[in-house]
């Protein structure tokens, strides 16, 4: 399987959560907060500590979905 695809498998949409937005593997952590985040300086160790059921592929997952995005 392409590794970009299993990527991109780790963002789901639910209507029920967050109005429909991205999201990261069906949580409650919407793929915009972690992309502001670093923006904003954060670097993945720092997002990773502070939200623990995150993977180091799930940030991966975010920019890629970020880059298809406006691509």
């Amino acid at each position: 399987m392409n590794h970009e695809y299993e990527l991109l498998e780790r963002i789901t949409v639910s209507a029920n959560i967050f109005g429909g937005k991205p999201i990261i593997r069906n949580m409650r952590i919407a793929v915009e907060h972690v992309l502001a985040k670093l923006a904003a300086g954060d670097t993945a160790e720092i997002i990773l500590n502070e939200y623990p059921e995150l993977q180091p592929e799930d940030i991966q997952a975010c920019l890629l979905f970020a880059h298809r995005s406006v691509a």
